[in-house]
């Protein structure tokens, strides 16, 4: 093998890994940009909750002073949405068997 032919490969090894080089920087930005974004998701996140506790607090005192157990709407509504919930994981796996059961009914050989 003569040195040309070791030159061009080394040549071509320097331009992959200066390639590699390249889309490491821009994963590194990437990741970065995502940091970013992540840092103020929770940021907004957290200033949505303050929020929404403040209002809880505000829509208690008003119940209150309606003469309403703001506690007990809350859970009633709570109760519902997990009833409600459970209703749809229900008929999720209603569907689901049912797809099965066509699925089995089509493999098998008809007589």
């Amino acid at each position: 093998m003569g040195l040309g032919s070791t030159a061009k490969k080394i040549q071509g090894l320097s331009d992959r890994a200066e390639a590699m080089y390249k889309q490491v920087q821009q994963l590194q930005q990437r990741i970065i940009g995502l940091e970013e974004e992540m840092d103020d998701t929770h940021e907004t996140v957290k200033r949505l909750d303050h929020q929404l506790t403040e209002q809880r607090a505000l829509l208690l005192a008003i119940a209150a002073e309606q003469g309403l157990d703001g506690e007990e709407i809350l859970a009633e509504a709570a109760i519902d949405e997990a009833e409600l919930e459970a209703a749809e994981t229900d008929s999720d796996a209603t569907e689901s068997t049912d797809t099965i059961t066509e699925a089995d009914a089509s493999d098998t050989p008809s007589k």
